[in-house]
């Protein structure tokens, strides 16, 4: 039997509009002191205020770090960890997108446990559990406040890294819709086609023979029956949502479709892991300089074809919810919401491409997630047919 489930995820997760006052009486919980962790322009906004409110409320003593960045660079996470190692916080609360979140992880981690941080780039390498976590996610994206990863930029190779333990989960995810308003509207394209990737990936990643040691040695054990059900879900609600999102930001109801959508993805592939669309997306967004949903949606139609013949069933599940051929839909909904048609509108050059594939192929933590074997040789082709704008394309050039 290949059928079992693994469900790791917040202790507690509070959903809908007006939760983010709860912060407050969650940190409380934790001791007296709280570090919050934002960006320069989520501090500015209402939302950001109404935790802030919420914490001096409950009696906290607070400080708060600001200069959070895209992609987690080196340099914040060296400022972070500074100011928490001079205040001690007996909580942090991250206030933000994935890339917030993901800081706020690492900070978790190295106040708790020895530096450099690179001793925690291979999977299940932190010793135990790291310093409290109050995720509040600003964006319905990455599903960060529900996952055991953190995605860094490494100073060494610049590319991205994912640390990844099941301690790095927020011990709490509070998702508040009213907090994602103020996204525009290519953070909420980018980063809803990013939650779709996840959904539709976790459904579609590899399937392990389940043991013991499978589901205790790795933060990620490929696709399961709890994160089938989870990706399915999520999928119906981002697809029902994005355009929606993207169109009217101050649509309530989209918004907290998307968040719940990019919640329940989060959960999924937080068990499940996901595949080639994120491997590939790493040398991609690294080469290009653009977003990373940017990057994994483009792809996602060239690796769900790609992966065609080892997902029938789960392609035929996702076209009774996307309303057709589930490639051909998840490349219009794309375009829909403004992405690039090809890599080549990007900044790829064709002559980049192998070169691409095969500093991809090199993540096996991802490469091996993958439901058809990948070499250089099969993502040159994905990304081949990517650059040309073309998803049909791949199948025949497979065929």
């Amino acid at each position: 039997m290949t059928d079992f489930a693994v469900l790791r995820a917040p202790s507690q997760v509070l959903f809908g509009a007006g939760m983010a006052a709860a912060a407050g009486p969650l940190a409380a919980g934790y001791g007296r002191r709280a570090m919050v962790i934002t960006d320069p322009r989520i501090a500015e906004t209402e939302g950001f205020a109404t935790v802030r409110t919420a914490l001096g409320a409950a009696g906290l003593d607070v400080v708060v770090f600001t200069g959070a960045a895209v992609d987690v660079p080196v340099d914040a996470v060296d400022a972070a960890v500074a100011l928490g190692g001079e205040r001690e916080p007996d909580v942090i609360v991250a206030v933000g997108g994935g890339s917030v979140i993901d800081l706020a992880k690492v900070t978790a981690l190295l106040l708790t446990h020895p530096g450099p941080l690179s001793a925690y780039y291979p999977v299940q390498s932190v010793p135990g559990p790291v310093l409290p976590l109050i995720a509040l996610p600003t964006t319905a994206g990455t599903g960060s406040e529900a996952t055991p990863v953190s995605v860094i930029t490494d100073g060494a190779t610049g590319m991205k890294v994912g640390v990844a333990s099941p301690h790095l989960i927020p011990r709490h995810a509070v998702c508040d819709p009213l907090l994602t308003v103020g996204a525009p509207p290519t953070v909420t394209a980018h980063s809803g086609i990013d939650a779709l990737s996840h959904a539709i990936e976790a459904y579609m990643a590899a399937r392990e023979t389940p043991s013991p040691e499978l589901v205790l040695g790795r933060p990620q054990v490929g696709k399961n029956l709890l994160s089938d059900a989870l990706a399915l879900t999520a999928t119906r609600a981002i697809a029902a949502n994005l355009v929606r999102a993207v169109e009217d930001g101050g649509d309530i109801e989209a918004r907290s479709g998307m968040l719940y959508g990019s919640l329940l993805a989060g959960i999924a592939f937080g068990n499940s892991g996901v595949s080639a669309a994120h491997a590939l997306q790493f040398a991609v967004g690294a080469a290009t300089h653009t977003s990373h949903g940017l990057g994994t949606g483009l792809l996602l139609p060239y690796v769900m074809e790609y992966n065609r013949p080892a997902r029938p069933a789960e392609l035929e599940a996702l076209a009774e919810i996307l309303g057709g051929d589930p490639v051909a839909a998840v490349h219009e909904l794309g375009l829909r919401i403004g992405l690039p048609a090809s890599l080549a509108e990007i900044g790829v050059e064709r002559e980049d491409v192998r070169g691409l594939a095969e500093a991809s192929v090199g993540i096996r933590r991802l490469i091996d997630n993958n439901p058809r074997p990948l070499d250089a040789d099969a993502l040159e082709s994905i990304l081949d047919a990517a650059w040309r704008g073309e998803p049909a394309r791949l199948s025949s050039a497979l065929a």
